[in-house]
């Protein structure tokens, strides 16, 4: 290991184990947003102490009404798609991950974290590295839009495909512009003025979270791949674009790091006696997006390797059920010719009718065919993900 990196790894490993508090209180917090005048500081938020921190929660109705909404409406369409196909509902896996990506926005937002996030940079980073890295992924696993078109009506459904097939969509959902909009973003935020701004400003502290939130939606979306996509990567792909996220997050992890320097003069200024250094607290930010970056994007990892096994399997018994259907068949007909003559010809007939269907089908401008294709798109997804 060269001389600068294993120096680099050696203070990661000492920042981690001195803040571990930190980055403890950084973990149970999420992604908390800004409240009130303790969101960046003002006022001098007393020494954090454990367990009391832990329970000094403040509820706040608008975050509360928001998920409340949200959720209610997510479990109506899995009651509206599971009442219509008994046969073909919602698998249980999905609302069980969007409802704890909810829970997950609803503990950020009503968190003790929210008094400390505007003190300690390495606690607000460990909010960011939740926002984008758990909340976003878990969401998208809920399968939000493939519920969507299921559930809603042929003239909500139809606007919703054409959302889904503009131009726009088609550029912003495209792998590679998802990947590097998520780089840009971190890397933007971090290294200008904005971050520091943000520290000052709660509209401007809700633009950045916001811009987090969605970049981490885009670039999770075809790596999930719950969700139909214009756009949809096999999984050896997947898990290339993972892995390729990593380098970024640690340069950028590394880069706060070795900084000499106070990045954020909101810190600075901070009247905090408690706590460690503004350059130790900026530090160990740096290890935060750093080592639970990286982890991150490794289970992430982990996740799509177990998929596509589930997959290779489903298809393999798939293949073998197929090729022992038509060992089946060739031996009917070597022991009774013409009765399978007869049984061949009309799967050629039967072949033919189905094209010909197919293709009415595609001609025809049916008022449901946006729900068609839903259905058969959910149908493909519960044989990937399940």
């Amino acid at each position: 290991m060269p001389p600068r990196a294993a120096h680099n790894a050696e203070v990661a490993l000492s920042y981690l184990r001195r803040g571990l508090p930190v980055a403890l209180l950084a973990l149970v917090s999420l992604f908390g947003l800004p409240s009130g005048s303790l969101a960046h500081g003002a006022g001098g938020a007393p020494a954090p102490s454990f367990p009391a921190t832990l329970f000094a929660w403040q509820p706040e109705p608008l975050p509360i009404l928001g998920v409340a909404v949200v959720a209610a409406i997510y479990l109506w369409a899995v009651r509206r798609v599971n009442t219509r196909h008994p046969r073909n509902r919602v698998p249980r896996g999905r609302a069980v991950a969007f409802l704890a990506g909810l829970g997950a926005v609803l503990l950020a937002l009503t968190s003790p974290i929210e008094a400390y996030e505007g003190q300690l940079f390495a606690v607000h980073m460990g909010q960011h590295m939740l926002l984008e890295l758990v909340a976003a992924p878990l969401l998208l696993v809920g399968a939000p839009i493939t519920l969507s078109l299921r559930a809603a009506s042929p003239s909500v459904r139809r606007g919703l495909l054409r959302v889904l097939q503009s131009r726009a969509v088609h550029v912003l959902a495209f792998p590679v512009v998802a990947w590097v909009l998520f780089a840009g973003v971190n890397w933007g935020w971090h290294f200008t003025s904005l971050y520091n701004d943000a520290l000052e400003s709660v509209p401007l502290h809700y633009l950045q979270h916001g811009t987090f939130m969605a970049a981490a939606l885009l670039f999770w979306w075809p790596a999930i791949g719950a969700d139909p996509s214009p756009w949809r990567l096999p999984h050896p792909v997947r898990l290339l674009y993972l892995f390729l996220a990593m380098p970024q997050n640690s340069f950028l992890g590394v880069a706060l790091l070795s900084a000499d320097r106070v990045l954020y003069p909101h810190y600075a200024t901070d009247l905090r006696t408690w706590g460690p250094s503004v350059l130790d607290d900026q530090r160990l930010g740096g290890v935060i997006m750093w080592v639970f970056g990286d982890l991150a994007f490794l289970a992430g990892m982990v996740v799509v390797i177990a998929g596509w096994m589930r997959y290779e399997d489903k298809r393999t018994v798939r293949l073998d059920a197929r090729l022992d259907a038509e060992e089946a068949a060739r031996r009917a007909a070597a022991a009774h010719p013409a009765s399978a003559q007869r049984e061949s010809e009309d799967r050629v007939e039967r072949h033919r009718a189905e094209e010909q269907r197919q293709v009415a089908d595609r001609i025809a401008k049916q008022p449901d065919r946006g729900g068609a294709a839903a259905e058969r798109q959910a149908k493909t997804d519960g044989v990937q993900q399940e």
